[in-house]
């Protein structure tokens, strides 16, 4: 029961784990439909912020529902707790002091705004806005085929919502532009907002 419990503090503060890494804690949260280019601009954006001196690390949806997450479905309700888990879960990466990178399509508004109360000032909304036609093209899982189908249900985009982040920190067109310009689009967001120490 939580009133037995006592959070324990830890022995290093913020200014000394940023002193360590070089840099502040954050949480760049990549949310889009599927197939939009998330899980690629997550690991381009987490190699070349590791080239510049960043420690960072991705969370990744599938890889999550692999683990941590194995023991949930699809439904709104599940959806919802894989969010607050993964939220939870960045926000002790950026506690630790790394660039926490997510690539979770994330699809409504609440559960993202739960997740950057749990992140706090560290949390970076970013909206990979590939539109739905050009995330159907692609479908390099064959999910959108499958839900046209009829074999998936309350898939995101075809049979459940996805809600438009309505001010995020940054957008990135996928469908406009390739990954080389998005990921150098992102790089600059994140030496802009949390850049090393000097």
């Amino acid at each position: 029961m939580k009133k037995n419990l006592t959070a324990v503090p830890h022995a290093l503060n913020a200014s000394q784990r940023a002193a360590h890494y070089g840099h502040r804690g954050a949480v760049m949260w990549l949310t889009g439909l599927s197939a939009s280019g998330k899980s690629s601009l997550a690991m381009a954006l987490e190699q070349a912020l590791t080239e510049l001196g960043y420690s960072c690390y991705v969370l990744d949806g599938d890889n999550i529902r692999n683990g941590l997450n194995a023991n949930l479905g699809f439904s709104p309700e599940h959806r919802t707790e894989n969010i607050r888990r993964v939220g939870e879960v960045a926000a002790l990466f950026a506690d630790a002091g790394l660039i926490c990178i997510t690539a979770f399509i994330s699809p409504y508004r609440a559960d993202r705004a739960r997740a950057r109360q749990s992140c706090g000032d560290a949390f970076h909304e970013i909206h990979v806005s590939a539109d739905l036609a050009t995330c159907e093209s692609r479908d390099p899982k064959g999910l959108y085929k499958k839900a046209r189908c009829g074999e998936l249900r309350e898939f995101t985009g075809v049979s459940a919502p996805y809600e438009i982040p309505e001010q995020p920190q940054l957008a990135i067109d996928t469908a406009r532009e390739g990954i080389a310009a998005s990921v150098t689009k992102l790089v600059a967001y994140v030496v802009r907002n949390v850049p090393l120490a000097s």
